[in-house]
C-alpha cells in the first residue's frame, strides 16, 4: 500500500532527473565528453550496486548485443539532449524533451504490429502544433529544439525496446549493459567528432565538472533509478508515467531560479510549451478514460 513518503520520493525523483538539463549546461567540458564520463560513472556505479545487493548480470548472448546496441541509442540520445542545452538553453531542451511520450504512443503500436489510433494521431497533432508555435516570432533556438525533439524520439525508443526485454532481464542489469553500450558508443563517436567538430578532445573536467558530473550519474541515473524501481511495488505503472510528465516543469522553473535571465525568452515559447503539457499530460486521462489505474 503506498503512503505519502512514497509520493514524496516519485516527485523528488522526477525533480532529479529534471535538474539534469540544469547540472549538464553548469559542466564546463563539451556535452559529448560529458555524456562520455556520465555513462563511464553510471555504468561503474550501476555495476557496483548490482554487486553489493547480489543481483545477477547472467544474460543471453542475443539480450548482450540487444542491450549493448540500445546503449548507442541512449548515448545519442543524451548527446542530442546536452548538445540541445549547451546551444541553446535548459529549457528549450526539456521542452522538446517532453514530446518522447507522444512518440512512444505512436512508435510501441507499430513495435507490436497494432494500428495507430486516431486518438494518438491527434495528440502528436497538438504537439507539432506547440512546436509551430515555439518557432513562429523569429524563435532563436531552432536548432536546440530540433536536438531536443530528436533526444525525445530515441528515448520513446530505446523506453519501447526495453519494455520487450524487461520481461526476462532485471531492469538494473539492464541498465549497467545500456549504460556501459553508451560509454562504448561515445568512444567510437569520438575519431568523428574530432575531425568533424573539434581539433581535440576536453577530457579534463574541472574540479566542479567532476561533480556536477557524479551527480547526474549516481544521484540521477543510478539512485533515482533505483527508488523508481522500488516505487514499482507501491505505485501502479500509469502514476508514476504521469508524474514523470512533470519533468520538463521542474527542469524550467529550476533553470530559471539558476541561470535566471538567459532562460527568459517570449511569450510564443511559453504559449507553444503549454499546449506540449497539456497534450503531455492529458494524453494519459483520456486514453484510459480518466481513471489513472
Amino acid at each position: 500500500m503506498s503512503t505519502i513518503g512514497d509520493y514524496f520520493k516519485l516527485h523528488f525523483i522526477v525533480f532529479l532527473w529534471g535538474f539534469t538539463a540544469v547540472l549538464g549546461k553548469l559542466v564546463h567540458i563539451p556535452s559529448v565528453e560529458m555524456v562520455f564520463y556520465r555513462t563511464l560513472l553510471a555504468a561503474i556505479g550501476m555495476g557496483l550496486w548490482i554487486v553489493l545487493t547480489r543481483r545477477t548480470l547472467t544474460v543471453s548472448g542475443a539480450d548482450l548485443l540487444r542491450l549493448l546496441l540500445t546503449g548507442l541509442i541512449v548515448a545519442f540520445h543524451w548527446m542530442a539532449f546536452f548538445g540541445s542545452g549547451r546551444i541553446s538553453n535548459p529549457s528549450t531542451s526539456l521542452v522538446g524533451f517532453a514530446t518522447c511520450s507522444l512518440w512512444a504512443a505512436l512508435i510501441e503500436p507499430l513495435a507490436n504490429g497494432k494500428k495507430i489510433h486516431a486518438l494518438e494521431i491527434g495528440f502528436g497533432l497538438m504537439v507539432m502544433a506547440g512546436l509551430v508555435v515555439i518557432f513562429s516570432f523569429d524563435f532563436q533556438y531552432k536548432l536546440g529544439l530540433l536536438l531536443a525533439v530528436l533526444s525525445g524520439l530515441t528515448a520513446a525508443v530505446f523506453s519501447v525496446i526495453n519494455s520487450k526485454i524487461v520481461s526476462r532481464v532485471d531492469n538494473q542489469t539492464i541498465t549497467f549493459y545500456e549504460m556501459t553500450g553508451a560509454c562504448i558508443g561515445v568512444l567510437l563517436y569520438f575519431p568523428f567528432y574530432v575531425k568533424g567538430e573539434f581539433s581535440r578532445l576536453d577530457l579534463n573536467p574541472s574540479p566542479a565538472d567532476w561533480i556536477y558530473i557524479a551527480l547526474m550519474a549516481w544521484v540521477c541515473t543510478v539512485y533515482a533509478f533505483s527508488v523508481g524501481i522500488q516505487l514499482l511495488k507501491r505505485l501502479s505503472v500509469f502514476f508514476i508515467q504521469l508524474t514523470l510528465n512533470l519533468e520538463p516543469v521542474y527542469g524550467i522553473i529550476l533553470a530559471l531560479l539558476v541561470f535566471g535571465q538567459t532562460e527568459v525568452m517570449r511569450f510564443n515559447f511559453y504559449a507553444g510549451t503549454l499546449i506540449i503539457l497539456l497534450a503531455v499530460i492529458s494524453y494519459p486521462f483520456i486514453r484510459r478514460g480518466g481513471r489513472p489505474v
